[in-house]
């Protein structure tokens, strides 16, 4: 019998993966079916030259610091060299027990999942893509099923990055409670006029210019206990002159007097139009004569007077202008708010027509590249760029644009992960076929059974990559969408990434083309 060479580095995407675990066969295993060294299902079986099976998976590892004695041999007390030293070299395919494990009937060994089939449709259509199996969530590490992957990233991870919606910045999950305590653009709202949506960055300069924020009035030093609002300090100043003056003058006369304070006097005030004065009274000297320093003091008191009368002059002309003044602002402040209304009005018509634009931009894209009879053709240019964002994680996936089985037919697109996804992470590109929902559903038939091929073109047209699947019918992927399209399902190991090195006729001036076709029988 010739010997093959066992290469590990084949492009079969089993090769590389241990046995079958035993939880999968729907009948009991014999143990002709079992690997040596894993004690699992023989996956991709070869044969030593003493008979006993061993996975590739496992014989790669067992020989790979070299020849090694087989532990079945001397366990069956057959050990006999050179025929139990395991060699990779030496090991052969056993193609006729593959068959047969092929053939064995099995079941998804997750939880919940009530997929049935063969040992070889198992290998093919759903280990690595069920949507009951555990996964570990990238960010947070936690396990999660495979079909809460994304609404797990979307809205339950921990660790998940949000952009702050009023900086813009990404934070974590965890993080972005606490920033929102400390972020500039944060909006507040003023407790004392209720704007709203006044960014914490600019709350300070409202607080101070704020027409209904109170503040002491100016004269509060020399003893006036009014609280004004700061839009209206002149009409408190106009009211109050008169208090305010009589709450200057002790102060005033103190100066005149060297800094000796005087009590309030107790003068007879009249009011004058333009001035204030005091009266003399009556009997003040009694007729005796003044000495020298009342009629210093009396000078003084004249002299105070006319100064008071010049200050209340000054405040009715202060309080005039000002009046006007303010009069003006609030006609300014109006005209702003008419102004700044109208610029939000024509703000939110610029928003609605950029989205009407957008949707049409997007309309005539689809049908720019769209097919109507199952067949598609997906062109992608500028594929080192696109791939290095995938390692990167910034585009781990990308959505070709959509193709009908007919005018009125299924929609459908492909999704494609240029850094592989699930079992093919890292090693594959993964190719997966997702069912659109589209505007005739209620018309075509459910769940959704056709065949589907998926191709990479070998751009001299001679080997193209192909892999086809049939679709489970009793899969979520394949019912009629009730959301914008349904879970993908197809190819998480479809092409080695190893095939698209160096010279490859798969990809030619940095660009590749993917082939789907969707055989029409029965439609």
């Amino acid at each position: 019998m010739a010997h093959i060479s066992v290469d590990c580095c084949s492009p079969s995407p089993c090769v590389s993966l241990p046995g079958i675990p035993l939880s999968v066969l729907s009948v009991p295993m014999e143990d002709k079916y079992k690997c040596q060294q894993c004690r699992q299902v023989l996956r991709k079986p070869v044969q030593a030259m003493c008979g006993h099976r061993f996975c590739v998976h496992c014989l790669r590892l067992l020989t790979s610091s070299g020849p090694k004695p087989c532990e079945a041999c001397r366990q069956e007390e057959i050990y006999e060299e050179p025929m139990s030293i395991l060699n990779s070299d030496q090991a052969f395919p056993d193609n006729a027990a593959g068959r047969e494990i092929a053939s064995l009937p099995a079941r998804c060994l997750h939880q919940g999942c009530t997929w049935t089939g063969s040992v070889k449709e198992y290998e093919a259509q759903h280990e690595g893509v069920c949507e009951y199996e555990q996964v570990q969530c990238e960010a947070c590490k936690n396990l999660i099923l495979r079909i809460h992957r994304e609404r797990h990233a979307d809205r339950e991870c921990e660790a998940r990055t949000l952009n702050c919606k009023y900086c813009k910045v990404s934070f974590t999950y965890n993080e972005i409670k606490a920033h929102d305590e400390t972020c500039v653009k944060f909006p507040l709202q003023c407790k004392d006029c209720g704007k709203k949506k006044i960014p914490r960055e600019k709350f300070n300069d409202h607080s101070r210019s704020c027409a209904k924020s109170k503040t002491a009035c100016p004269f509060s030093e020399v003893g006036c206990k009014a609280v004004i609002e700061n839009g209206k300090p002149s009409d408190h100043e106009q009211a109050s002159t008169m208090e305010h003056l009589r709450l200057l003058l002790p102060m005033v006369l103190s100066l005149v007097h060297g800094g000796q304070a005087v009590g309030p006097p107790a003068l007879d005030w009249q009011e004058d139009p333009g001035c204030l004065y005091r009266a003399p009274e009556e009997g003040a000297h009694g007729g005796a004569r003044a000495t020298p320093a009342a009629v210093d003091l009396d000078k003084k008191v004249s002299a105070l007077e006319n100064v008071v009368c010049v200050l209340n002059r000054e405040v009715e002309h202060n309080s005039v202008t000002l009046e006007a003044y303010s009069h003006q602002h609030r006609l300014d402040q109006d005209k702003m708010e008419n102004l700044g209304n109208k610029v939000r009005q024509l703000e939110r018509m610029l928003t609605m027509r950029d989205l009407q634009l957008a949707e049409t931009e997007q309309l005539l894209r689809e049908m720019q590249f769209c097919t109507f009879d199952g067949v598609f053709v997906w062109k992608i240019s500028e594929f080192l760029r696109r791939r290095q964002d995938a390692l990167a994680g910034r585009t781990p996936a990308m959505f070709s644009p959509a193709f009908y089985s007919s005018k009125y037919g299924y929609k459908m697109c492909l999704r494609l992960y240029l850094n592989g996804d699930g079992t093919g992470r890292g090693t594959h590109l993964s190719l997966f076929f997702v069912v659109m929902r589209g505007k005739c559903d209620a018309l075509l038939k459910w769940p959704f059974s056709q065949k589907v091929t998926l191709m990479l073109l070998d751009q001299n047209n001679r080997e193209h990559i192909i892999d086809a699947f049939r679709p489970d019918v009793t899969s979520t992927s394949f019912q009629q969408p009730i959301s914008e399209m349904n879970i993908a399902s197809g190819c998480p190991l479809f092409c080695p990434l190893a095939k698209l090195a160096g010279k490859s006729s798969y990809l030619r001036n940095d660009t590749i083309f993917i082939k789907a076709i969707v055989d029409l029988t029965g439609l």
